[in-house]
């Protein structure tokens, strides 16, 4: 499994140095790493499974990455649908594990391949492949209308430092996006860092699904960037009543939080917020 990060000479520039008479510096700095990850599924057996789905990615957790995909896409349902999953070295570069191919219990339908549901993914944008709104949105299996859970707003306004401070690799890179599963008195339950925010929630939720804990009821996600519509989708998906993010959300992602009951929170830093949708779980005072 590739690393997450790595060292790359750079030309540091310092212009009040430059402006005292000092040369910039040559030193060593710290990347994120980006990789392609390919997904194949396929049902059991001696046949290949077939290329599904290509992201781009930071190495690390990419088994959860890649579960996690299967069910935010609606593709799989439950940890029974999966046989097995499995990290592989990629053909012309066997060096590199950056396949996971996953099987399908039997019974579970084998994904067709559609030109308008076009899988390959970039790590800013977890639906840019897709042809239309129609073809991006699925329903989650779990109504998280009647969720009871409730949430202080203090709890939720301590929790973006809770997240900032779980974040290993972004104290090295600066360039890492973090998603974190909280309980409602804010305590943290998983965390994963990936180059992209919806490869982030798809490693909590792949987590969830091996672990057996879907729905996530009674759960909220915070995530490091902005609350974007393929966010708001994958939290619904995975049954999680409370989405906040410490950035904007998008218009269309307050439209789903809204149709799917749930509470979307944006803007959380320091201690103010602004809730778009499901204000009543939110507690004041």
């Amino acid at each position: 499994m590739g690393r997450a990060t790595d060292r790359r000479s750079v030309l540091r520039i310092d212009l009040d140095a430059v402006a005292d008479g000092r040369a910039p510096v040559r030193r060593q700095d710290t990347l994120s790493v980006e990789e392609p990850l390919e997904i194949r599924v396929g049902p059991a057996g001696p046949g290949r499974r077939r290329p599904l789905a290509v992201t781009m990615r930071t190495p690390g957790d990419d088994i959860d990455l890649a579960i996690g995909f299967l069910l935010t896409e609606g593709l799989v349902r439950s940890t029974d649908d999966v046989l097995t999953a499995q990290l592989c070295a990629g053909a012309e570069t066997p060096n590199t594990y950056n396949v996971v191919d996953v099987v399908l219990a039997p019974g579970v339908p084998e994904p067709t391949t559609d030109p308008s549901r076009n899988f390959y993914t970039t790590s800013s944008c977890g639906v840019c492949g897709k042809a239309s709104i129609e073809a991006v949105r699925t329903r989650s299996p779990y109504p998280v209308v009647d969720d009871p859970l409730t949430v202080r707003a203090d709890v939720l306004a301590a929790l973006p430092d809770r997240l900032r401070a779980a974040q290993r690799a972004f104290d090295r890179t600066g360039g890492l996006h973090a998603a974190g599963l909280f309980t409602a008195e804010g305590e943290p339950v998983v965390l994963r860092e990936d180059v992209g925010r919806h490869n982030a929630v798809d490693k909590v939720v792949g987590w969830a699904v091996r672990e057996r804990r879907l729905p996530l009821a009674g759960h909220l996600l915070l995530v490091s960037g902005r609350a974007s519509f393929e966010l708001t989708q994958k939290a619904w998906m995975a049954g999680v009543p409370l989405l906040a993010a410490v950035s904007a959300p998008s218009s269309l992602a307050a439209d789903l939080a809204e149709e799917a009951g749930m509470t979307l929170v944006g803007f959380l830093r320091g201690r103010t917020m602004n809730v778009y949708a499901g204000g009543h779980r939110v507690l004041v005072g």
